[in-house]
């Protein structure tokens, strides 16, 4: 599409207006910054800090390092309680997990072959639970290997184990794709959301409708300046990312950015849709929240698609969100296969034409 003289007008004074509030600018390149850093330092889905407790006495060695090493390790510290009732501890929110040994100790229990280790654990959080459940007992049997001296008999089977594209399980290399993700969906459809609803709000849609500019026209201008300045955060949160939290781009930063610029029109075309609904800021923010909470649900950033039932996993696949944080971990961290970039930026292209279409539809150029 050419730009005639108006509509390169009409952009040119949506850009203006944008920029030119110092606040606006500060929200449109400096909190992206912000969120970016915070975020990818809070989000994390690693369990740490667990607190553990464990009841032995002096003679109990064994027990004793099974302690030791586990407050060692990254994952846990001490739980500081006046209770000496395991149960309560974990009932007063003292602890996260109890270890209790047989009566005689667990040092003793085990030159009997009778040793019943209990371990008492917070399941109020069954992912933490989970985990807590496989630290500790992994680093039991270890323990229990080295003190006493013990050889583990070889597996019929040996396993050759590589992790691929993140062999150093850092969080942040998968989290901080999803936050960039966010970002962009908050910096431009949000944004764009509110262009025709302030329009409305403060009485200057008149103006507009009064003009002569077709609805198209109106349109154009209030969507392709909010498209230029959603592409401009894209280098901006990707330089945090590389620079800051070390995500590797593996794959071309063309590829990234055409997927970029879909997501960006497809955020637009939807809140171009919103704000075609609403009739004033207040309506459009509170349906950018209905729509915003389940879009961040499905995106696959907090919780695996794989495991919802079938009867939901649908609204994933027509969620913009979670088609631009499969392209965002696949380019970056695999380094981008064709075909799979392909099939997930038509995703949003389609996405971005449906929305785009019953926004001119619900378009009118009369006070209602």
């Amino acid at each position: 599409m050419i730009l005639n003289q108006t509509l390169r007008g009409f952009i040119k004074k949506e850009l203006i207006q944008t920029l030119r509030d110092p606040r606006m600018r500060i929200l449109l390149f400096l909190t992206p910054i912000i969120q970016m850093t915070l975020f990818g330092v809070a989000l994390s889905n690693e369990v740490k800090n667990i607190r553990l407790a464990a009841l032995f006495d002096s003679k109990d060695y064994v027990l004793r390092d099974i302690y030791e090493r586990s407050i060692n390790g990254k994952w846990f510290v001490p739980a500081r309680s006046g209770e000496t009732d395991p149960f309560k501890m974990i009932q007063a929110g003292d602890a996260d997990a109890v270890l209790v040994p047989p009566p005689g100790g667990f040092t003793r229990g085990l030159g009997r072959s009778d040793a019943p280790l209990q371990l008492l654990i917070d399941s109020t959080n069954v992912t933490q639970a989970q985990a807590v459940e496989n630290y500790l007992m992994a680093i039991v049997r270890q323990t229990v290997m080295d003190d006493l001296h013990l050889q583990a008999p070889a597996p019929p089977i040996q396993f050759d184990l590589r992790v691929l594209y993140n062999p150093s399980l850092d969080t942040s290399i998968f989290m901080v794709p999803g936050v960039m993700c966010m970002l962009m969906v908050m910096t431009t459809m949000m944004l764009c959301m509110t262009a025709i609803t302030r329009e409305k709000e403060m009485g200057t849609f008149e103006m507009l409708i009064s003009a002569p500019v077709t609805p198209a026209e109106v349109i154009y201008g209030k969507t392709i300046p909010y498209v230029i300045l959603g592409m401009c955060n894209l280098p901006l949160t990707l330089a945090v990312a590389v620079f800051v939290f070390g995500v590797p781009m593996r794959g071309s930063f063309l590829l990234l950015t055409v997927s970029a610029f879909f997501f960006v029109c497809t955020c637009v075309a939807i809140g171009t849709l919103i704000s075609t609904i609403c009739r004033n800021q207040q309506q459009a923010n509170l349906a950018s929240f209905l729509f915003m909470f389940p879009a961040i649900m499905f995106s696959g950033l907090l919780f695996p698609i794989e495991n919802m039932p079938q009867s939901v996993k649908f609204i994933a696949y027509i969620d913009p969100l979670f088609h631009y944080l499969a392209l965002l971990r696949n380019i970056m961290l695999k380094g981008g296969d064709l075909q799979f970039v392909v099939t997930h930026v038509s995703f949003l292209a389609i996405t971005a034409l449906v929305a785009t279409i019953f926004s001119f539809r619900r378009f009118h150029t009369t006070l209602q």
